[in-house]
Order: C-alpha cells, then sequence, then structure tokens
C-alpha cells in the first residue's frame, strides 16, 4: 500500500500541466518574499544593523524567535520554488535546469546553517546562570559579533544564490512560453548579485555601488514570480 500511495503522488505531480507548475512556482516565489519581509519585521536581522538586532532580542526575545522560525520556512520557499522551476523548465535543457536547482540548494545549506549564528546570539542573551560569568557588555559584544557573522554568512550566500540565476534567466529565454526579457532580467540579476558580493568585502564604504544591482535584483525577481502566479505559461502543443 505505501508503494501504491507513493505511485500515486508521483503520478498526480507528473500530470500536472506546465500552466499549473508555473503558478505553482509562482505562488512560492512570492511566499518566499512575504516570508521573508514578515520575518525580519519581527526578528529585524537583515535590514537592522547588529547593534538594533540586539536590542530587539532583549527587548522582544519571543518576537525575536518568531522571526527566525519565519526566516527558517523562508528558505524553504525559495528551495520549493527552485524545485518547480526545475519541473517547468528541465524540457528545455535537462542538464541546466538540474544545474540551477543544485546551486539553489547550495545557496539553501548556506543559508540555514548561518542561521545558527543568530541562535547562538540568541543563547548568550538569555540570561542563563552559566553566562553569568561573563559581564553584561562582554555577553553583548559576542552577540554583535556573531550577527555580523550572520551578515557575512548571508552575503556568502548570494554566490551561489546569484550564479543559480544564470541557468535559470538562460533557460526562461531560450523557453518559448516565457518572455525573453525575463530572461534577461534574470542574467542581468546574477551579475548584481555578483557585484554586491564584491563590494560588501571588497569596498565595504561604499554601498551606493550595489544599490542599482538590488533595484535590477528586486524587479527581475518580482517581474518572474508575479508572471508564473498571474499570467502562467504559454500553452505549447
Amino acid at each position: 500500500m505505501p508503494i501504491e500511495g507513493e505511485n500515486s503522488i508521483r503520478q498526480k505531480i507528473a500530470d500536472l500541466s506546465p500552466r499549473k507548475i508555473a503558478k505553482l512556482a509562482g505562488f512560492f516565489y512570492i511566499m518566499y518574499f512575504a516570508t521573508a519581509v514578515i520575518a525580519d519585521r519581527f526578528g529585524h536581522f537583515v535590514f537592522a544593523d547588529a547593534p538594533g538586532t540586539v536590542n530587539q532580542i532583549i527587548a522582544f526575545e519571543s518576537l525575536f524567535r518568531i522571526g527566525l522560525v519565519i526566516s527558517l520556512f523562508s528558505c524553504l520557499l525559495l528551495l520549493l520554488a527552485a524545485w518547480a522551476l526545475y519541473v517547468l523548465l528541465k524540457p528545455v535543457n535537462k542538464n541546466l535546469a538540474l544545474l540551477f536547482l543544485l546551486l539553489n540548494l547550495g545557496g539553501f545549506a548556506i543559508v540555514v546553517l548561518n542561521h545558527l549564528n543568530l541562535f547562538s546570539s540568541l543563547m548568550l542573551l538569555s540570561g542563563a546562570d552559566y553566562l553569568k560569568v561573563f559581564q553584561p557588555n562582554q555577553l553583548q559584544a559576542q552577540a554583535l559579533l556573531f550577527i555580523n557573522l550572520f551578515k557575512n554568512g548571508s552575503t556568502i550566500a548570494q554566490i551561489p544564490y546569484g550564479v543559480w540565476l544564470f541557468p535559470l534567466g538562460y533557460l526562461v529565454f531560450k523557453s518559448r512560453f516565457l518572455p525573453k526579457i525575463l530572461g534577461i532580467l534574470l542574467i542581468a540579476d546574477c551579475f548584481g548579485l555578483l557585484i554586491y558580493v564584491l563590494q560588501r568585502f571588497l569596498l565595504p564604504g561604499y554601498d551606493v555601488i550595489s544599490y542599482p544591482c538590488l533595484a535590477v535584483s528586486f524587479i527581475a525577481e518580482i517581474s518572474l514570480s508575479l508572471w508564473l502566479l498571474i499570467k502562467g505559461v504559454k500553452e505549447q502543443k
């Protein structure tokens, strides 16, 4: 019975039309953006500076924990979006589709493990008895270190998360069921995120360099997700 049930689920997935798969990918992608924003609103660990995150943990620990959990689920939603895009685009080129799925999986692994830095900062500021050997300012300094490690780890994750957009954009461009402009935007997004990584590590005081890159990234990925969710794909014979 379990084998028959598993085969039935696989058959149902295989029977999904490209339009339904596209809408599923768009749904996962949009939900990824939404949950990422909600997570930061609760936890203040993405757009806030490190001292602001420390203050959030001290003042609103429960909200920080909620944001942390939502952020982990947000990472999973992006991986599910990549899986749906793999199913959608593998008829165009299966090897390139597998490549972008593996690159996304690499970024997923880095980001999930990187959340351990946030858990570490949370533990340091938890007020546990075994931490009383340290002064409060020492604990806050260590928490700041882990939060900054989280931010640097998030930047490193943009390497696989950036590179996966190149084969994805190429397949979108070559497909006949999605607009070519989306593929061009995704390829530009790939180079933009790599420039962002270089700026963060080589020229940390010049954030203005990465502003256009982040704008392109937002436009490209939001456009793809909305197109998939609302328009889907053109039916092919």
